[in-house]
């Protein structure tokens, strides 16, 4: 039921991404100005901290993020999600990741010892078998093989890790899903997932383009 992100925007740049249409809802366009102008919402920890620590919070799950990526580049810079987690980890409180980006290994060690004492679940995001392919479509974000290595490192650190094959385009990569598959499971992969391409108001017409 409950999700958080600190960024709105996402400079991975998937042409298919669904949250484009709710970047206009902050007064910029779905193209271009979705992953040119990114929203960081710098008290996002604070008032994580705030809500864990109410009496009325039962320790439900927490995603990150479930629109736009909570490990896109400028968490280099920012740190939130970071932060996020560490509060997480100070209350106990489980929570799940989807990610398109290698940058989450460096919170390998935070999410084993959150998967230890609270429980984490961490899902890659990866719509394509082909390098190649995969740039075209989502031109900011990591290769696809670098995701694949980066969830045999957690995997390799005894953090759960799965696949989302998201979105899947007729004809363009649904056949190389038997290919997503077994390059995750080699990764360590122990769960997956699909959903099929979303293109809600002005998203149809920067995926044609």
């Amino acid at each position: 039921r409950w999700s958080l992100n600190p960024y709105r925007g996402c400079q991975h740049a998937c042409a298919y991404c669904y949250a484009r249409e709710r970047h206009e809802l902050l007064g910029f366009g779905a193209g271009t100005d979705f992953e040119n102008k990114i929203v960081v919402k710098t008290n996002a920890p604070a008032l994580l901290r705030e809500a864990l620590a109410k009496k009325g919070w039962l320790g439900e799950p927490i995603m990150f993020s479930g629109d736009t990526d909570c490990y896109q580049p400028v968490e280099a810079s920012f740190e939130l999600t970071l932060r996020c987690l560490e509060a997480c980890l100070e209350h106990g409180n489980p929570v799940g990741i989807i990610t398109k980006s290698f940058l989450i290994v460096r919170d390998a060690a935070l999410l084993k010892e959150l998967a230890r004492t609270a429980g984490v679940e961490v899902t890659f995001s990866i719509p394509y078998a082909d390098d190649a392919l995969g740039q075209k479509i989502e031109p900011g974000a990591p290769k696809p093989s670098l995701r694949f290595r980066a969830m045999e490192k957690l995997a390799a650190a005894g953090i759960p890790v799965g696949v989302m094959m998201a979105p899947v385009i007729p004809g363009l990569n649904d056949h190389q899903i038997p290919d997503v598959l077994k390059a995750a499971a080699a990764a360590g992969a122990s769960q997956a997932g699909f959903q099929l391409l979303r293109l809600p108001g002005p998203v149809r017409q920067v995926f044609l383009e």
